[in-house]
Order: structure tokens, then sequence, then C-alpha cells
């Protein structure tokens, strides 16, 4: 599937399964798989169409999508050891969608030998697209978007949704502000300068593989706590998205390793 038709099919996904039941839930929609973790019918029913889709177009490919993981952990094993492989999140930003709040969005990265090469965000509310090619750069509802790095006199701006973060300060650096809580937000809302950096406890392909891709393509890096930057098959936790590598390092040289839950 060419770029486009990856994007069309999740709108159309999207415009079948989800939007419909966005702030029209039915009871019994709404599950909890885990205390405060929420899956809804919407987002199991779009996993399924996209998976399919994938697959037929590509039947020698692992397809790691957030509700089959859950389902299946041994998925991530498959996914990691694949040389071709693509991850699907079909509504991030759940608890947002289930509440009624805009900021979700569908995500898919398509990866090759352990790197990201393509990327895809629609967040249907905003009817915004972001996609990503891998050296090609990124692009905002078919515009080219770059990030510029924070300037050298300002203190760079962070966001996070770790709740014991909130509110806490990088020894100098400004207090964090909360995030998007939907990473699918959040990192569209970093490369257009909403924030310089944002912090991170886990780093699951389906939530960081695409935004990481187009942080990086905008200009930015996307690294761990050690400094090591990250790839759609890590699974260590603790994560730092910034504008740009002087970002990363200022803040990964203030960043405590015990103020992230393992």
């Amino acid at each position: 599937m060419d770029t486009g038709a990856v994007l069309d099919l999740m709108k159309q996904v999207a415009a079948e399964v989800i939007t419909p039941r966005f702030r029209s839930l039915a009871d019994g929609e709404v599950i909890e798989k885990n205390p405060g973790d929420l899956v809804t019918v919407a987002d199991r029913e779009a996993e399924v169409l996209i998976t399919k889709a994938l697959s037929a177009a590509y039947p020698d490919a692992v397809v790691l999508g957030e509700e089959a993981h859950a389902a299946d952990g041994s998925i991530l094993e498959r996914y990691t050891a694949a040389e071709h492989a693509f991850t699907v999140d079909p509504v991030d930003g759940t608890k947002n969608f289930v509440h009624g709040n805009p900021d979700h969005a569908v995500m898919i990265a398509e990866t090759v030998a352990g790197q990201t090469i393509r990327s895809w965000i629609w967040q249907p509310e905003h009817e915004i697209a972001w996609v990503a090619e891998r050296g090609a750069g990124v692009e905002r509802n078919g515009e080219r978007v770059t990030r510029q790095p924070v300037a050298a006199d300002d203190d760079p701006r962070g966001a996070t949704s770790i709740w014991s973060l909130r509110g806490h300060a990088l020894a100098d650096l400004p207090a964090l502000q909360p995030s998007w809580v939907c990473c699918g937000v959040d990192y569209p809302n970093l490369i257009e300068g909403k924030v310089d950096y944002i912090l991170y406890s886990r780093s699951n392909a389906w939530d960081h593989a695409p935004g990481s891709l187009m942080v990086t393509e905008a200009g930015g890096f996307v690294g761990h706590l050690d400094g090591v930057e990250y790839g759609p098959r890590s699974t260590v936790p603790g994560l730092i998205v910034a504008a740009d590598r002087t970002t990363y390092a200022a803040v990964a040289r203030r960043m405590p390793q015990d103020l992230v839950p393992r």
C-alpha cells in the first residue's frame, strides 16, 4: 500500500467505527482491561479492520496492535524479531475518547529491520493528518513541517503524562505541565512548538514508533535517559522526546533516574 492508501484506510476506519461512537458510547462499550486502563469497542473493531487490511497487503509482515498485545503478549516477541512489521494503535488516547475529549488519534508505523520507515497519525475530530517517511520529512495535512531548535537563551518547556512528575521542576527548568495524554497529539504538538520536550515512563512501540519518526524527521531527537536513541524495538522504560539534541541533552542531565516509574 502506498503512503496515501494507508492514510485513507485510517480515515475510513475512523469514520466507520470510531467517530460514530465519540460522545455516544453505550453502556457496556467501555471495558477496564486493568485498573485505570480502558478499552472500548471502537478500539477493538478499528484494530481488527486495520490489521486485516495491512495483513492482506503484506502477508509476511507482523502487525503489532495494542489490543492484540493485551490479549496475547507473545506477539511482542514476533514483532521484535520480524524483518517487516507494523504497529497499530487504533484509538490512542482512549481515556480522552471515553470522556468526550477530541484529543485522540489513530496511529500506524511501519518498520523494516528494526527501523521505522513510515508513520501516520490521524486525528479524526481535528481532521489533521500527520505523515512521515524516513529521509523525506514529515507533513501536516500535506504540508512539510519542521521544528526549530530551542533558542540558546530560552529555558525549554516540558510536559509529561506521568502523574508524579506533573508540576515537578527538573533542577532549574520550568515546572512540567500536563501533556495531552495522547501520543498522537503530544508528538505533533511538540513539532508545532507548544512544548519543547516530553517525558514518558514507557516506550511501547504502538505509542512511540509513529511520533518518534515524525519528531526526528522534523529535526528533533527521541532517546532514553542514558543517551541511547529510541528505536521501535525498545522496551527500556524512560523516554525523552525533544525539539533538538541540545534540549534532549539538557533534560537528560537534569533527569534523576528514580523519577521515572518502572
